[in-house]
């Protein structure tokens, strides 16, 4: 588990440290995806685990609470994610790994009912440290129905010493009931300046230009430049240059997700260029067709949530090159 704390989250990790000895039992840090709020929910449960006598000030990583913590095998922590972020432990043998796979079903990208059911026993034994039980929810959203309201019945009649931290990107998508039984702890976006002097100690290159495409995020700005920065940059240098045969080579769903993204914010882009004069993700030029722009940009919005579906990647990538608007 990664629980560095990121310099712009420092201050913030001071107040949660100062408030320890008076936790409430829910947590909910919520703010825009890409700025470390979860390394934030993972140094402060571990800090609650933490068995020495200087836990309130930071986690010691040596004590047996910070190990089981750190294996991902605590026996008073428990995290829930959807399957397709699940986690294999550290613990688990190599071996493990090699073995082939019987499941057919892609992972889901929901957190299901069983899962929070699954907490009860958890939550109504005593703690095996005679300390906190600390259960981590995220992304908070990711909750199906079912899920949200069999997590609510645990928020409405909390079991004593039990603290639930919920990490969300779109707090709004939460059960206005969840959320009025949580002390919210928004997790703004980092200055510019100290969001890309991070960038740049972490080898990126043109870091002012990835932090904008990135909306301000650090974190997503820097999986941007690593994980698909090449793919990325031949999308905007394609749009740039009006090559609509080269935007059109897409071969798979992440490919699809990219473009969609990138239509999107270079849709925005020619909008506000159009009304404002400036431009917030990339360069554009403005257009007399402003509002054909936005009507644009929010059908893209809604292409990226259809793009992780069971769809054709070239035909969806050319149906949504032909609706762009012309110049």
């Amino acid at each position: 588990m990664n629980n560095s704390i990121f310099p712009w989250n420092k201050a913030l990790w001071e107040d949660l440290r100062e408030k320890q000895e008076r936790t409430p039992h829910a947590i909910l840090l919520h703010g825009p995806q890409g700025i470390g709020k979860l390394a934030l929910a993972e140094q402060f449960a571990q800090s609650l685990l933490c068995e020495e006598q200087d836990r309130a000030r930071v986690p010691c990583g040596k004590c047996d609470g910070c190990r089981w913590y750190l294996a991902g095998t605590h026996p008073d922590f428990r995290r829930v994610e959807p399957e397709s972020m699940a986690r294999r432990p550290e613990t688990e043998e190599p071996d493990d790994a090699a073995k082939p796979s019987t499941r057919t079903a892609k992972p889901s990208t929901e957190i299901k009912v069983e899962q929070i059911r699954a907490l009860d026993d958890f939550l109504n034994l005593r703690s095996h440290r005679d300390g906190r039980r600390v259960t981590l929810v995220h992304p908070a959203e990711a909750m199906n129905p079912n899920a949200a309201n069999a997590l609510l019945k645990d928020l409405e009649e909390p079991p004593g010493r039990a603290l639930f931290l919920l990490v969300s990107h779109r707090p709004a998508l939460l059960l206005a009931t969840i959320r009025s039984r949580c002390v919210a702890v928004p997790v703004p976006l980092p200055e510019p300046q100290a969001a890309q002097a991070w960038l740049e100690s972490q080898g990126v290159q043109d870091a002012r230009t990835w932090l904008a495409f990135a909306s301000g995020a650090p974190l997503r700005a820097l999986s941007y430049s690593q994980e698909s920065g090449g793919s990325l940059m031949r999308l905007r240098e394609a749009l740039g240059s009006g090559s609509l045969e080269a935007l059109a080579a897409v071969n798979d769903r992440t490919q699809l997700e990219e473009l969609a993204e990138s239509l999107q914010k270079f849709a925005l882009d020619k909008a506000i260029a159009t009304y404002c004069g400036v431009t917030r993700f990339g360069p554009a030029k403005p257009s007399r067709q402003g509002l054909a722009w936005l009507r644009y940009a929010r059908q893209m919005g809604r292409n990226r949530a259809l793009a992780s579906h069971p769809l054709n990647p070239r035909l969806f990538a050319a149906e949504m090159l032909r609706e762009m608007p012309k110049e």
